[in-house]
């Protein structure tokens, strides 16, 4: 039996009207089927021709009357015809018969088992077709007999439907920042464009064209309407982007199937289990539209309720990417969502050492100041309010117990290194050096790994720097970054782009070298000194 957790409806955004796939749908309900030429043709039985013409002329009441035989039917014309269109009615008809009463879904469960038939395999199979709209509607049709009744998918079944809802998410997800990096492009033609009209003017004296005020107002204005017209389509109403961007037309789909999965304990598991959560993480990380983030933040939401789940969710840096987005978001629906995942993070591990982490990522990535700021809001919406007081005060606790090299552990997990005032601490390096070998050299390995994989300049710079004080503060630190191949990476960046990075990275060469020298520098002194304590009887006699 499934255990969905308990969530209203509204909440989960399942029955959206605005999806293309519903637009079509409208279309498709109103297509008349010439079903007798089916069974003329024999491609169809007469009881399933007399079963179908029924359905469509008084729906309610033949399946009152013949539910298993409307239930037999649908399944054999899905399993035996081909052609798109009568597909895609059939698709639509069995859709709105789950729609209008989900107990419907044990009755095709029940009605399958007792004609030995399979109800994954006909749906499963039209996956693989090439049109849009058959692939996503019985994709919908799936999640709903996996989720509204007393049987779960199995569990082979359930890989390939959950890898196919992440690959959907993958392909769909790339197709939309294709489409955005060629309207971004579009944009800034246009304004270098306008820049360059300017530019390029001069006098007949051959001096450099000088704009007035007015021109310069003018060309503001232009390349103000470019990028009006860029956050339209990157962030406005979801409509105008799915009119707006053809090839991802069904991600608001692919998402929702996804929500109802992910309601079912059993489920999230096996989502995982193919890697899900890395692709939800790699598509909000980009720049998607509200309705998508809302959906897929959901998703996430719903895994947190699983304590496991919970305690994992920020290896995959779930933190530090909602944090972003909960900065820069203008949409009450996202905050709200964002911040019921993060009261998760904290609420449902059970192990407090954990919660205490994800509190510390969370201060780590400024939540803080966003929550200080939405105190500052009003909400219609009380779970805000009160989510954003129990995370305040979460944080405020655990910002009073933090200890510098919680702050410090916290920073490198995240990846996200800066100039915080722990790096220069001379102090800290002293009394803390050492603990970058706990746990097999966890944060050491980190900082090689941003030095080996990091594009960004500042996080670059930070990790040479800290490599640089761990092997001057450490007497067998040289070994170990050895060991872990950090010397010849940090040596690699001697010749990078940036002129800090260069800097650090010298830094931290010179520190490595010194350290022998003070090395060598001691074992000469020992020996001098020895030389010089068996030389004072001779010296004594003369």
């Amino acid at each position: 039996m499934t255990t969905a957790l308990y969530l209203p409806e509204e909440n989960i955004d399942m029955i959206a009207a605005t999806s293309v796939l519903q637009q079509q749908a409208a279309d498709i309900r109103t297509r008349t089927i010439n079903w007798a030429s089916y069974m003329q043709s024999q491609m169809i039985s007469e009881e399933d021709y007399k079963a179908i013409s029924a359905l469509d002329k008084s729906r309610a009441s033949y399946l009152a009357q013949n539910s298993s035989q409307v239930v037999k039917t649908l399944l054999n014309l899905v399993s035996h015809l081909s052609k798109d269109s009568t597909i895609q009615y059939i698709l639509v008809l069995l859709d709105d018969l789950l729609q209008e009463d989900r107990s419907r879904v044990d009755l095709f469960h029940e009605t399958a088992g007792k004609l030995k038939q399979c109800i994954w395999g006909p749906f499963l199979n039209l996956l693989n077709r090439q049109d849009g709209f058959i692939v996503n509607m019985s994709s919908r049709i799936l999640a709903k007999f996996a989720c509204w009744g007393h049987e779960t998918m199995p569990k082979s079944d359930l890989n390939f439907y959950l890898q196919f809802l992440k690959d959907q998410l993958a392909t769909n997800g790339l197709a939309y920042l294709q489409e955005m990096a060629q309207l971004a492009k579009r944009t800034q033609t246009i304004i270098v464009h306008t820049h360059g009209l300017h530019g390029k003017d001069k006098d007949h004296h051959g001096h450099q064209y000088s704009p007035t005020l007015a021109q310069l107002q003018h060309q503001h204005e232009l390349a103000e309407r470019a990028n009006e017209r860029y956050r339209e389509v990157a962030g406005g109403d979801e409509q105008q982007q799915q009119s707006g961007i053809p090839n991802n037309e069904y991600i608001q789909s692919v998402a929702r199937c996804l929500q109802m999965m992910l309601r079912v304990d059993e489920y999230r598991f096996a989502f995982v289990g193919v890697d899900g959560i890395s692709t939800l993480i790699r598509i909000l990380s980009s720049r998607v539209n509200f309705q998508v983030q809302y959906q897929l933040v959901f998703c996430l939401w719903v895994l947190t309720f699983n304590p496991l789940l919970a305690a994992k969710m920020n290896k995959f840096s779930v933190i530090p990417i909602l944090a972003d987005i909960l900065s820069d978001c203008a949409k009450e629906k996202v905050t709200r969502i964002i911040l019921a995942v993060f009261r998760n993070l904290i609420e449902k591990p059970e192990d407090s050492s954990v919660a205490k982490d994800h509190c510390i990522a969370m201060v780590q990535c400024k939540v803080l100041k966003q929550l200080s700021i939405l105190e500052q809001r009003r909400f219609d919406d009380e779970d805000i309010t009160a989510d954003v007081e129990y995370l305040s005060e979460k944080l405020q606790n655990s910002v009073q117990d933090l200890s510098s090299f919680d702050e410090y552990a916290t920073e490198v997990r995240s990846g996200r290194l800066e100039w915080s005032p722990v790096h220069k601490s001379a102090k800290f390096w002293r009394e803390n050096a050492q603990r970058l070998n706990e746990k097999n050299y966890e944060l050491l390995r980190i900082l090689v790994h941003l030095l080996e994989t990091s594009k960004d300049a500042i996080i670059l710079s930070v990790a040479c720097f800290d490599i640089g004080e761990y092997v001057r503060h450490y007497p067998r630190g040289k070994h170990v970054l050895e060991q872990l191949g950090g010397k010849q990476i940090v040596m690699q960046h001697l010749g990078h782009e940036d002129p800090n990075v260069r800097y650090e990275a010298l830094l931290a060469v010179q520190k490595l070298m010194v350290h022998n020298w003070e090395y060598l520098g001691k074992q000469l002194e020992k020996e001098n000194e020895n030389q010089k304590q068996g030389a004072a009887p001779i010296a004594g006699k003369a």
